[in-house]
């Protein structure tokens, strides 16, 4: 079955059977390695994109559903070099291993993106969606709250 992904901006046409996850679609067809996968079953969150601006786990979006939503992968945040999640998440250095970091990056994007000022509470609770197995959870909630400081110090409306 054709549908359409409108995937970091760009809209693409692929082939996919009813039952493929987004994820296959991403890595496999269209090349997007940024968003890993893992689990397989929407438990460890490595796998996060945006869907509409709202954190979503690949692996459990069958690619049919999502025609006609807005789709971000870590690759569409490469042109946001300069967003302070990202200045931030490099300046402390969060990533051990690397490997859930995508799922990490698009999950607190998605947060800062919709409330500017995260409690601790609330980063964790959001953050608590992608496992890292490397335990780098308090450079995490330092990078967002850092982040949240440069966001509202920028554009402090």
């Amino acid at each position: 079955m054709a549908v359409t992904l409108h995937i970091n901006g760009s809209a693409t046409r692929v082939e996919a059977d009813n039952d493929i996850p987004l994820l296959w679609v991403l890595r496999d067809q269209l090349g997007l390695t940024g968003t890993k996968y893992s689990c397989g079953i929407g438990v460890c969150g490595s796998c996060m994109v945006l869907l509409d601006d709202m954190p979503a786990k690949a692996c459990r979006v069958k690619a049919t559903e999502c025609a006609g939503k807005k789709i971000t992968t870590i690759e569409g945040l490469a042109d946001q070099a300069d967003h302070p999640l990202l200045k931030s998440w490099l300046e402390l250095q969060v990533p051990q291993c690397g490997y859930c970091q995508s799922g990490q990056i698009i999950t607190a994007y998605a947060l800062l993106s919709n409330k500017r000022d995260p409690s601790a509470d609330e980063i964790d609770q959001a953050m608590s969606q992608v496992l890292c197995r490397c335990g780098t959870y308090p450079r995490i909630r330092q990078a967002i709250q850092q982040a949240s400081e440069l966001m509202r110090a920028k554009d402090p409306s």
